[in-house]
């Protein structure tokens, strides 16, 4: 199928796929004994081996972008890559056997995005962000019942959230939630 722009700049081509060409059909005893949950364990177990080393990336990324901030500042840019960063450990961190860390990256996306300023967004507190998030990953806290990695999500979250309370009144209009 071919889409093309009114104007005739660019053409869109968009190739068939044809996924049952890709599937094998199971046979009656095979579709008999398929435990469909069992197949998505045993697929999770054998990626499971990289999950250390995907964290590990993930971190390092963050890592990076600190370094950059602190060289260089927090701009709109930096910022929209910390946040990148930072949402995709929380999306991936509970999967990857880090739900602790994602808690962490929830309260460092919370903080960068609402308070909408880089100028008001506190540089230690994103410090803290980070540093807790890398120092889980090292120390490989993975149980959510880790006293010392549970009051460290706490007092993040909590400072974070106090910090936000406190500046609230004060913020400008998210552009998202402004009148037309």
């Amino acid at each position: 199928m071919n889409d093309r722009a009114a104007d005739g700049d660019f053409e869109i081509i968009t190739p068939p796929v044809n996924l049952r060409s890709k599937v094998r059909k199971l046979s009656r005893r095979e579709e008999a004994n398929f435990d469909p949950v069992a197949a998505a364990e045993a697929a999770l177990a054998k990626l499971s081996t990289n999950f250390n080393s995907w964290m590990e990336q993930e971190t390092e990324s963050l890592r990076v972008t600190w370094v950059d901030i602190e060289e260089n500042g927090l701009d709109e840019e930096r910022r929209d890559t910390l946040f990148r960063h930072s949402h995709d450990i929380k999306g991936q961190a509970a999967t990857l056997g880090y739900p602790l860390a994602g808690h962490i990256a929830d309260s460092l996306c919370h903080l960068l995005e609402t308070v909408q300023d880089v100028a008001l967004v506190p540089e230690r507190l994103i410090e803290q962000h980070i540093q807790a998030i890398r120092a889980i990953v090292a120390e490989d806290a993975r149980d959510e019942a880790d006293l010392i990695a549970n009051a460290l999500v706490k007092q993040l979250t909590d400072v974070t959230a106090d910090y936000i309370s406190s500046i609230e009144a004060d913020l400008p209009p998210r552009a998202d939630l402004e009148d037309d």
